[in-house]
């Protein structure tokens, strides 16, 4: 179901699996072939690990991560880069007509980005997007947020109510686009007009 965009003058966009498409199990694997054992791997305990959230928040920097990522997998020779391919290897692709859409409804609107990401990931994405396009990733939006550059993350209220300052707009104007219902129901606390993109919808398709 398309939305209803009548009075919306903004329109803030997640990031994973709205526009960037995801495989965590790519990365699972990754770290897998690495040496992470299947018994850490099917408890979760490393994606558990409170350096994931510290990551996330920018409450740490990428060498304090890496550095746990060698202690996790026990083996202190990693380098970073093999970390940060492992790590990485969940990102996959932005598609052609998913850049169409946003650089169609700037034309109309104010298009915003707010993702719970890291440092890693974004400059991997960056630099990606920039080979696959020859345009630079943030100029498809009048800004990009962040969570490890505004120390929070969604669903907390408090991180919508930062980007919703920060960004100098009026919730009553603005829709906010997400895959996750509890990011939906924190955008919604914020009085944000909300679309929630279900399991096998395809955002460029509903604009």
């Amino acid at each position: 179901m398309k939305p209803n965009l009548s009075n919306i003058k903004n329109i803030v966009f997640d990031l994973g699996k709205v526009l960037l498409n995801l495989d965590f199990n790519a990365s699972i694997g990754a770290f897998t072939e690495l040496g992470l054992n299947a018994e850490v791997v099917n408890n979760k305990q490393a994606y558990s690990d409170p350096i994931f959230y510290a990551l996330e928040t920018g409450q740490t920097t990428p060498e304090k991560f890496r550095n746990r990522i060698r202690q996790v997998l026990k083996k202190p020779s990693l380098t970073d880069l093999q970390i940060d391919q492992a790590w990485c290897a969940m990102l996959l692709d932005i598609p052609s007509e998913r850049v169409q859409l946003l650089q169609q409804l700037g034309k109309q609107y104010n298009v915003y980005l707010f993702s719970n990401t890291n440092e890693i990931h974004i400059s991997y994405l960056h630099k990606n997007f920039f080979d696959t396009y020859h345009i630079e990733f943030p100029s498809l939006f009048v800004k990009d947020f962040y969570s490890h550059e505004i120390h929070d993350r969604k669903p907390e209220l408090s991180s919508f109510q930062k980007v919703i300052k920060l960004a100098g707009i009026i919730p009553s104007e603005t829709l906010f686009v997400d895959d996750l219902k509890e990011n939906i129901a924190g955008a919604e606390k914020a009085g944000l007009k909300t679309l929630w993109l279900e399991e096998g919808m395809e955002v460029s398709e509903l604009f």
